[in-house]
């Protein structure tokens, strides 16, 4: 028999498609916040938010008569029509958020806008309005939401450890926080501080704020347009390294999201200046036209359809290359830096004066990722401040200390400005300038202008071609001569002369330059092999054998350069399009600063 569901049930049955578990709230309720027009925003949760979550916002507040119908089902303020629905430009707009978390909690809410003498302060309990008064309060909003899935503990019993959950929204908040550096964010867990923002608008300092890693000083600053798109943000240098891509935030529009469109673009940026395995850290943010986005493929707006995939690739590409092909991708040599130190040894009642007069405790002293860095949510849940309450629920905070980090400015480094003094080792060339001192991989710098070379001949409009005294036959099996048509424009583009032979046999008699023998033959082999799949892309097969190849063709360490190769050498590696990385990410050259050579002389 088919019924209608009970709405009590079917709320909570919506409402698992929203709230997942207390990250999903906190994310709900800042969106809301942010789009209220607040500057400054307080968040507050304990036991990793399934005891308490408390929002607090001097946004633009809720009319008395509109609170109570703000808990409805898609009930919104965001849009109107479907029309809407093309250009999205808040961040929340379902209506769906309210209801979901009502239904599933303790709710209370009070509100104010600025106009009105009086708030209204409104308690529901499962969807519940228990009730709804006038009451005294500033401007904005603030949500205290108690007891998640109370009434569902199937769905409480999935939750994961206070920590974990913590994790999870320490994560959201941190990335909030980088994306709107305008706004004052202050987030407290279990009544410590984690971080709090100036909101002065400065993105680097923000990035300090909530991170507090010294190597992210030396960020690189990315500022990018194609077409009607731009990318800014920060990026690490390639000496910057990270094992996941956990370190890579991206926002689109504001939003906070997941997209392996601008993944693709970031691999695509670092291709050839990292190693294999190896992510960076980023921190962009996309602008692009809301009509051609669609943020309605999630119930968590976690992700983003791009209409332009191939555009967004480019430009996060495009614009991470023109970051890097500057002075700033020079690896520098550091001397062993001292430990850092951050908070308090003793937990008490911070005050701006508190802060002055704080004894530090050691980093070193803390758990320390598989990279040697310190687990900054160790250390912000272990070693935070204790915060104290009024009477009023008020929470006082200690004075923001502002951070201010001047970025990286980014300059064409000067191949001009080099003057090679020799080589070490009969493997390392040695250069100065006014200011540094360098150390240059002979291989490394070769192999670099090896590959460029060749890689110009693969792309370049007219391949030239070697004849073989001896015809490459290959057979390919039935499926992918069937599919002939299909693939062998792309290998006779390549540089290959190629045609059939009878049967499922293949006949070469010439083969691109930039191949040898068995290169060519190996790489016939390999591209029929995939072809049954479809048409693929030679490309990557090809750049492959093309870094082999420049590898070999390189010179090699302890191979002896007279003073003529060496400044031949460096002319060449300036005229390349990436001269400070090998085909495989290690550095062609690392700069030595006079600072750093006399901090390990014990100079300064």
């Amino acid at each position: 028999m088919i019924k209608v569901l009970d709405k009590s049930v079917a709320d909570k049955i919506a409402a698992g498609e929203v709230i997942e578990r207390p990250v999903s709230i906190v994310k709900e309720l800042v969106e809301n916040s942010i789009d209220s027009g607040a500057d400054s925003i307080v968040v507050e949760i304990k036991n990793g938010g399934k005891s308490y979550i408390r929002v607090t916002d001097n946004g633009s507040g809720i009319e008395q008569d509109e609170a109570e119908t703000a808990f409805l089902r898609h009930a919104t303020s965001k849009i109107n029509t479907a029309k809407d629905l093309n250009s999205i430009e808040t961040l929340g707009f379902r209506g769906e958020a309210l209801a979901s978390i009502a239904a599933v909690t303790h709710t209370e809410l009070i509100t104010k806008t600025k106009d009105c003498q009086t708030g209204t302060r409104i308690i529901i309990h499962g969807s519940e309005v228990i009730s709804n008064e006038k009451t005294g309060c500033p401007d904005g909003t603030t949500f205290i939401v108690t007891d998640l899935f109370y009434n569902t503990p199937a769905r409480l019993k999935f939750l994961k450890s206070d920590s974990a959950e913590s994790s999870q929204i320490i994560d959201f908040m941190s990335m909030i926080a980088l994306a709107f550096p305008e706004i004052r964010f202050r987030f407290i867990n279990n009544g410590n501080i984690v971080f709090s923002t100036t909101g002065k608008g400065d993105l680097l300092s923000a990035i300090l704020s909530v991170y507090r890693l010294s190597e992210y000083k030396e960020l690189v600053p990315v500022d990018y347009s194609l077409g009607d798109n731009t990318v800014t943000g920060y990026i690490s240098k390639p000496s910057l390294s990270r094992p996941s891509r956990r370190n890579q935030v991206f926002f689109v529009n504001g939003r906070v999201v997941s997209s392996r469109v601008i993944e693709k673009g970031v691999t695509e940026g670092y291709r050839e200046r990292l190693f294999e395995g190896r992510h960076p850290v980023c921190f962009l943010f996309l602008h692009t036209n809301p009509a051609k986005l669609d943020v309605n493929i999630h119930p968590n707006k976690k992700e983003v359809r791009f209409d332009n995939e191939s555009e967004i690739t480019a430009l996060v590409s495009e614009g991470i290359k023109t970051a890097l092909n500057n002075d700033v991708a020079v690896i520098e040599a550091k001397a062993k830096p001292e430990p850092v130190t951050v908070f308090e040894t003793e937990p008490k009642v911070v005050t701006a004066d508190s802060l002055k007069n704080a004894a530090p405790f050691k980093v070193a002293d803390y758990i320390r990722d598989d990279e040697g860095q310190v687990d900054i949510k160790q250390i912000l849940s272990a070693k935070p401040s204790r915060v104290s309450e009024t009477i009023t629920g008020e929470i006082k905070q200690p004075e923001t200390a502002e951070i201010s980090i001047a970025a990286p400015v980014n300059r064409p480094f000067d191949f001009d400005e080099l003057r090679p003094t020799g080589a070490i080792f009969n493997t390392y060339i040695t250069a100065v300038d006014d200011r540094c001192f360098y150390l240059i991989d002979q291989h490394a710098a070769h192999e670099r202008v090896f590959y460029e070379k060749l890689v110009g001949e693969y792309m370049s409009d007219e391949k030239l071609r070697q004849p073989i005294l001896t015809p490459i036959i290959v057979e390919a099996a039935p499926s992918v001569m069937e599919l002939k048509d299909e693939w062998m424009d792309s290998l006779v583009r390549m540089g290959f002369d190629i045609s059939e032979f009878g049967g499922n046999s293949l006949m070469v008699r010439e083969i691109p330059t930039f191949m040898s023998l068995s290169e060519a033959e190996d790489f016939l082999k390999e591209y029929l092999d995939g072809a049954s799949d479809g048409v693929r892309s030679p490309n990557t097969v090809v750049i492959n054998k093309l870094i082999t190849r420049s590898c070999k063709a390189a010179v090699k360490a302890h191979d002896h350069l007279s003073m003529a190769e060496i400044e031949g050498l460096l002319k060449q590696l300036k005229a390349c399009r990436n001269p400070f990385s090998c085909p495989h990410g290690r550095p062609t050259f690392i700069r030595f600063t006079m600072y750093e050579i006399e901090k390990m002389f014990k100079r300064v």
